[in-house]
């Protein structure tokens, strides 16, 4: 869970889905013909891929169950069809057809039946799609769910209200808007806190007995006002139903108010479905758990742990304890890498890791806590899952979307082959890894992405990219917002460096970062743009620098520090005054852990040293045009942070512009106004670089 990370939305795209063709091995677009012009990737052509995701593998182990997602342009919606495909690749079918989306899809019924989310209430279907039927009619709407093994009870996740509702308080004001806050902590990222997950567990056969209303459902947290899952990406993932239909293990951070602000302690506890009691398995730890796995066999359970409170970056750490004994190993002690996903596989576990920019599957013995690595490429795996012999997982790449693939010793096959007809009709750049010293004499990965049809005889622009993050791995990922390719394809060479401050090269490397804002990672990105910059094919009177999150942080230090290398400059989402950053976001412990604390702690120096090095120190410095973008409903990185970026920059005369959303939050979302992103983008860096 990275805090100012700007996220990676794997939301690729098409119009519309073949409604009649239940057996055809890629969509098609309804009325229209998908035109490459110049074979190059463009913006429009990136939000025609169809994005993959949601692998379920069938009890058999011979089918695999997944999602998914166009989008319509013109509609400015997105949409999400389910479709199946044998094990290997072949009888590969779309089984919804709707103008609904179909999320969360699942096998039950030992393979006979799967069922998904539609509309916000649980649906069944045969695997074909046939007689597709409602089975929840709840109050609210349900956001993920788990039938237990034994398929008796039914786990599902829905919101209900931790704040007193204003009617309440003052039922004469009934069209009053305002919120009265007492406590911290009152909004996050993209939302108003006055609701919270629980998990619920209603046996089955009462759903049929009360026209499926779930009106018997026990709530795990019994009212409490925490989360779980955690807010605001946990899923279903974060519970897990024990083999034999007993237990549900949860993820609850069980914290109010400026306790839950300041903390990332979360707990791994098992609710006993017969016994109604809970009991907390991972007390003593301080920092995140997440994530809990039962083994096969019901003995042993597995979990991702960070080990210090407050610190969200913290090593992701894979544990595993012996339920009956409580004897507990550390599985990845001698790993000095994150676990970002894993999955028993027998008596093993398999898990994706990203380890020196790129995201690899593994597997560890518990007995011995001997990790073997599987694979090898230039890609990133996403997820894993066991279909017999063969690991089934979701890859990726700078260079394509989502897919899944099956995974047999060394041979990797794409089996959903989802987007094979667009992407035939592209060339794509050349993606290089390079290794460049640093000015304390250390080597850092750095993509270079080189434009379709390179000829190293001419000089071209470049773009440096900064990562959000901060500590967020520049790996092998596909992005809508943040497309290499697409920056590629307009004729600009990228340089995208694994900084101070990311995961994927040790524990020192990733935890540098913090408390040294503006110090060694800023060094580093000028000695990845100062060696791409002195080759034959760069023209190093045409450099740009882009990013995002602390990306944008990035931007605007460096403004005030790039000694006339770059020509142009755009930042999205930025931080550009790290004092009123601490009192404007709302996960206090991101702010205090990374910045050492508040800035009125005069005797706090790691504190000052990171205030001292905030970008609106420089601004008289800024001699660059440069863009902002931002967005109102951001409240992990607040509009004002660009609205004071760009009000500075035109106050000083300097070329600027800025595009802001009122509608968006700290990502962009929405099909045209990602397309309106990119026009504005090109055109900005365009009209300075070329």
């Amino acid at each position: 869970m990275k805090n100012l990370t700007f996220i990676i939305m794997l939301t690729s795209l098409l119009t519309t889905c073949n409604t009649n063709n239940k057996d055809t091995g890629s969509n098609v677009v309804i009325g229209k013909t998908l035109k490459i012009e110049n074979g190059r990737l463009s913006a429009e052509t990136m939000l025609s891929l169809g994005q993959v995701g949601g692998v379920e593998v069938s009890p058999d182990g011979k089918t695999i169950l997944y999602g998914v997602t166009y989008t319509d342009i013109s509609l400015n919606k997105k949409n999400r069809e389910l479709f199946t495909v044998s094990l290997d690749g072949s009888n590969k079918k779309q089984i919804t057809s709707t103008a609904s989306s179909e999320a969360e899809a699942q096998w039950i019924a030992d393979g006979k039946k799967i069922a998904f989310l539609c509309e916000g209430q649980i649906w069944t279907a045969n695997p074909d799609g046939t007689k597709r039927r409602q089975i929840t009619k709840y109050k609210k709407n349900i956001d993920g769910f788990k039938f237990s093994p034994d398929g008796k009870k039914l786990l599902f996740i829905a919101s209900i209200e931790t704040k007193r509702p204003l009617s309440e308080q003052y039922p004469d004001l009934d069209k009053a808007s305002g919120k009265i806050i007492d406590d911290l902590m009152y909004k996050h990222w993209d939302e108003w806190k006055e609701t919270a997950p629980h998990p619920f567990v209603v046996p089955v056969d009462i759903m049929s007995r009360h026209a499926s209303t779930l009106q018997d459902a026990v709530d795990l947290l019994d009212g409490e006002p925490y989360e779980s899952p955690l807010n605001p990406f946990g899923s279903i993932e974060q519970l897990a139903w024990s083999p034999d239909s007993k237990t549900v293990a949860y993820t609850s951070r069980k914290k109010t108010g400026k306790a839950y602000a300041q903390s990332t302690n979360s707990d791994i506890y098992l609710y006993n479905t017969e016994t109604k009691t809970t009991a907390n398995m991972t007390e003593g730890n301080g920092g995140y758990d997440t994530n809990p796995g039962f083994s096969p066999d019901g003995k042993h359970i597995a979990w991702l742990s960070m080990e210090r409170d407050g610190y969200e970056s913290d090593k992701n750490r894979l544990f595993v304890k012996n339920i009956e004994t409580g004897e507990t190993i550390y599985l990845t002690k001698n790993f000095d890498y994150n676990v970002d996903c894993f999955c028993w596989n027998s008596s093993d576990i398999n898990f994706a890791a990203c380890v020196k920019g790129t995201s690899q599957l593994f597997t560890v013995t518990p007995q011995s806590s001997e990790i073997r690595q599987i694979t090898e490429g230039k890609h990133d795996f996403v997820s894993v899952a066991v279909a017999g012999k063969t690991l089934v997982a979701l890859r990726h790449s700078m260079s394509q979307p989502n897919e899944i693939y099956t995974v047999n010793g060394a041979e990797q096959t794409n089996i959903s082959r989802e987007n094979d007809h667009i992407l035939s009709q592209i060339t794509m750049g050349k993606v290089e890894e390079r290794w460049i010293k640093t000015t304390d004499n250390k080597e850092m990965l750095t993509w270079l992405i080189y434009p379709p049809d390179f000829d190293a005889s001419k000089k071209y622009p470049a773009l440096l990219y900064c990562q959000g993050g901060p500590q967020s791995t520049v790996s092998q990922f596909w992005s809508t917002r943040w497309n290499f390719q697409l920056m590629a394809a307009h004729d600009y060479i990228v340089i995208a460096p694994n900084r101070r401050g990311v995961p994927g090269f040790g524990t020192e490397w990733n935890e540098q970062i913090s408390g040294d804002y503006g110090g060694q990672n800023m060094l580093d990105y000028l000695s990845a743009i100062d060696a791409v910059s002195a080759e034959p094919f760069v023209d190093e009177t045409r450099l740009g620098c882009t990013g995002a999150s602390y990306g944008g942080f990035s931007v605007y230090w460096l403004a005030g520090h790039h000694n006339k290398r770059f020509k142009a400059f755009w930042a999205h989402a930025g931080i550009f005054n790290l004092e009123s950053q601490y009192l404007e976001t709302e996960e206090m412990w991101f702010a205090d852990w990374d910045l050492g604390g508040p800035f009125w702690d005069k005797t706090n120096t790691t504190a000052q040293k990171s205030y001292a090095a905030s970008p609106h120190h420089s601004v008289g410095e800024w001699d660059t045009p440069v863009a902002v973008s931002c967005c109102e409903l951001d409240y992990r990185v607040l509009a004002s942070q660009g609205m004071m970026a760009f009000n500075a920059a035109q106050l000083r005369g300097i070329p600027s512009r800025m595009l802001i959303y009122p509608d968006e939050n700290h990502w962009i979302t929405k099909p045209q106004n990602t397309l309106l992103f990119h026009r504005e983008f090109f055109r900005w860096f365009d009209q300075w670089l070329k």
